[in-house]
This record gives C-alpha cells, sequence and structure tokens, in this order.
C-alpha cells in the first residue's frame, strides 16, 4: 500500500512527462480494440446471419449488394424480380427451400419485410407472444423493435415509404401486431415481417394513387388480392409450395433466398440462373469473403497504426521514468539511508511504469467502447454492439501491463543498482 501510495505522489508530482505516456497508450489501446471489437462481431453477424442461406436470387446488379440487402438488410435492393421467375427457381429439383423477400417501407428505420413462415425456420425464430400472421396487414416485429418502439400484441403500427424516411407515412394502412419473436442475435431482431399480399398491397395502391385510379384491387385476372392471402402449410417443403400458392404473374419480390438439397448443387446452381435467366446468384460465403477483403486493408491499417501508437506510447514510458530516475536518484538515495531496500527501489519504478500503461490502457477501452457506441447509433446496431466485453479487451489490458513493465524495466534496474555513498557524495 505505501508503495502505490508513493507511486501515485511522484505521478502527480510529474504528470506532464506521465500524460503523454498515458495518452498515447490510451489511444493505441482504443484503435486495438475497436478494431478487434469491431472484426469479431462482424464476423459473428456474418456467420448468424448467413449460416443457413446458400443462395441469394434477385436482380442483375452487384452480387455484394444483393447480398448486403437481402441477408444483412443494411443496402438498398438491386431491384425486383417476377414472382413467376422466382417459382421456376423454387420449383428446381436441387432446392430444398425458397423463402421470398419483398421490401421498401420501414417503420421507425426498421425495415418492413414481406415474407412467409419459411423465414422463421431459416433464422431458427421462436416466437415470444403471438403467433405469425394469417390475414394482411398483421405483422411479426423483432425483438430489438419490440424493445425499442415499446410494442405489444394488438398494437397498430404504420409504416412509411422508402427503408429510412419516416416522412411519407401510410397512415390509411396500419399493420396490426399479431407476434413478437425471441432475441435471437439476428439481424431478425430489428425487422418488420409481413405476408407478401401486403407488400403488394401497399406498392399497388402507391402505384395506382399516382395514376389517379381508385379501384387499386383490381388484378388482371378479376380477382381481388385479398383472394391470394396465403396460408402457410408446415413441413420441410412448405416454402417452395407456399411460393407457388401465392400472388400472381405480375408481381415482383426483391429477392429469394435459397437453401441446397444437396452439395452438388453448389457447383451447378449458381451458373444455371446467372446463364439462363434474367437473374443474378450470389453467394452469402463468398461475397461475404470479399466484403472482408475490402474491409480488412483498413483494418490492417488501423492495426498498423495501433502498434506505432503503442510503441511511441512505451518509447515515452521509458523516456519519462528513465528521466524521474535520472532527476530522483538523490531521492532514491535518501530512501536507501532509511532503511528502503534495492527491491523496493525496484518495485517503486515498476510500479509507476505499470500504472502509466494500466491507466492509458483502461482509457482506451473505454474510448472504443465510446467510438463502438457512436457507430452503433449511426448505423442502428447493425454492425456492432457496444455494450459486449469480451476476453479481447482483457488480452489488450494484459498486454499494456507487459508493455509497461518493458518500459520500466531499465529504469528500475537503474534504481537496483543505485549507489549510495557515490551519489549522495556528489
Amino acid at each position: 500500500m505505501k508503495t502505490l501510495h508513493v507511486v501515485w505522489k511522484n505521478l502527480l508530482f510529474n504528470f506532464s512527462s506521465s500524460a503523454l505516456g498515458i495518452l498515447l497508450s490510451a489511444l493505441g489501446t482504443a484503435i486495438f480494440c475497436l478494431v478487434l471489437l469491431l472484426s469479431s462481431q462482424i464476423n459473428k453477424q456474418v456467420m448468424m446471419n448467413g449460416r443457413q442461406i446458400d443462395l441469394v436470387i434477385g436482380a442483375k446488379g452487384s452480387p455484394l449488394q444483393l447480398i448486403l440487402n437481402s441477408v444483412y438488410h443494411v443496402d438498398y435492393p438491386t431491384g425486383n424480380i417476377l414472382l413467376n421467375d422466382a417459382r421456376k427457381i423454387a420449383q428446381h429439383p436441387l432446392v430444398k427451400r425458397a423463402v421470398p423477400l419483398s421490401m421498401g417501407d420501414n417503420y421507425q428505420g426498421f425495415r418492413i419485410i414481406g415474407t412467409d413462415s419459411g423465414f422463421l425456420e431459416l433464422y431458427d425464430l421462436r416466437f415470444a407472444s403471438g403467433k405469425w400472421m394469417v390475414h394482411d396487414f398483421e405483422s411479426v416485429v423483432g425483438y430489438e423493435v419490440a424493445q425499442a418502439q415499446h410494442l405489444n400484441l394488438g398494437d397498430r403500427i404504420i409504416g412509411a415509404h422508402g427503408l429510412t424516411s419516416s416522412e411519407e407515412l401510410h397512415a390509411d394502412h396500419p399493420y396490426t401486431v399479431v407476434g413478437i419473436m425471441e432475441r435471437s442475435g439476428t439481424v431478425a431482431d430489428k425487422l418488420v415481417l409481413t405476408n407478401l399480399s401486403s407488400v403488394w398491397h401497399m406498392h399497388e395502391h402507391e402505384h395506382h394513387h399516382a395514376q389517379g385510379y381508385h379501384d387499386h384491387h383490381q388484378e388482371g385476372d378479376g380477382k381481388d388480392q385479398n383472394d391470394h392471402v396465403h396460408h402457410e402449410p408446415q413441413g420441410e417443403e412448405h416454402t417452395v409450395h407456399g411460393l407457388l400458392d401465392i400472388g400472381n404473374h405480375g408481381h415482383e419480390i426483391t429477392s429469394m433466398l435459397i437453401q441446397y438439397k444437396n452439395p452438388t448443387a453448389v457447383a451447378l446452381f449458381p451458373r444455371m440462373v446467372n446463364q439462363q435467366t434474367q437473374m443474378q446468384a450470389a453467394s452469402p460465403a463468398i461475397e461475404s469473403a470479399r466484403l472482408f477483403t475490402i474491409m480488412g486493408i483498413g483494418l490492417d491499417a488501423l492495426r498498423i497504426l495501433a502498434f506505432v501508437l503503442m510503441a511511441m506510447a512505451v518509447l515515452t514510458v521509458f523516456v519519462s521514468l528513465y528521466n524521474a530516475f535520472k532527476s530522483r536518484k538523490y531521492e532514491l538515495a535518501v530512501l536507501r539511508t532509511m532503511g528502503a531496500s534495492q527491491g523496493t527501489l525496484f518495485r517503486l519504478m515498476i510500479a509507476e511504469g505499470l500504472l502509466i500503461t494500466m491507466m492509458g490502457a483502461v482509457l482506451g477501452i473505454v474510448l472504443a467502447h465510446l467510438a463502438a457506441f457512436f457507430i452503433s447509433a449511426s448505423d442502428g446496431g447493425n454492425v456492432v454492439e457496444p455494450g459486449h466485453i469480451g476476453t479481447s479487451e482483457m488480452a489488450v489490458l494484459l498486454a499494456g501491463l507487459l508493455l509497461g513493465f518493458v518500459a520500466a524495466l531499465i529504469p528500475a534496474i537503474k534504481a537496483y543498482l543505485t549507489p549510495i555513498s557515490q551519489t549522495l557524495s556528489r
């Protein structure tokens, strides 16, 4: 306890020189922790959101954009595909499950996705309360949507046109909450799910209103679209058969999530879609690896910067402690005459180095999580969870202490070897 008290007093007395070491340690630790936090959680999100999806079918365009939009829901669609074309893909013998997606609206920044109950099995979702929708303009909300907006069963929510805007509200077509999902840790926690028929109703209403039409339910086959409300059958193949039963040939969807029946499809199916149809097939595994390659360049640059800052911090702590030793060697000699052992002087210098780097490391971890909080706030929590504290932070803290020990080692040895008589005689 006395050692720590003396070290703390020395630190305060020479704070101007110690502050630079603390600051550099904090910056290096913060950057390093943030890189670890981003890379680990992005990898976790990629694994959790894409582990059951073998292929995504969508409109021609950027395959990476298609994956970001349809699997991670962080980008805009590449376009729409005809439901009739999607049916043909769903009927292919290599397809085990085909889950349609249709999007275009949002509720308070959370995307409203038209789909069928195959989405539940694809993401292994469970109900906290309620059930899957059976009528138009019913909705099932993800855990984070319900928590953020304080939603309960029976509440009515109003969507807004577009994926982010909250200005053009569809007040004449509110959704009724009939189900709330348990927390899954996937992107589904941040989605509002409804059936495809509701999305088509909404978009046809917008289109006919813009054209001055009043009867926006009229279809080419003479039937009201309510005749196409889809009641999901259960079973392994239900999403394929369900997709065949809904809508008419004029309807469109945004994309379709595919599960293969067997590994043979990996080599054959994407090429068939890309070459023989007007759609494109994108693999989440391939495009996610490509995304990590792109991001890896930036993350590697940040790691190098963190290492440089940490090296500068070690050098600063070393210089600070060495100068402190030179200016306080007479005090150290006096301590020896008062009964302090050589080991005590050694521990004093080591403890001061450890304290400086520990303060910098702790401050850096706090700064990293603050930066993660602002990143999470700006992207709606899609990339990183700021409250997540893993073993990497503890490893960084231990690494900081080790660097502090290394920086203080030479000054501590000098203090240990300080000759009392020679020092006092000068």
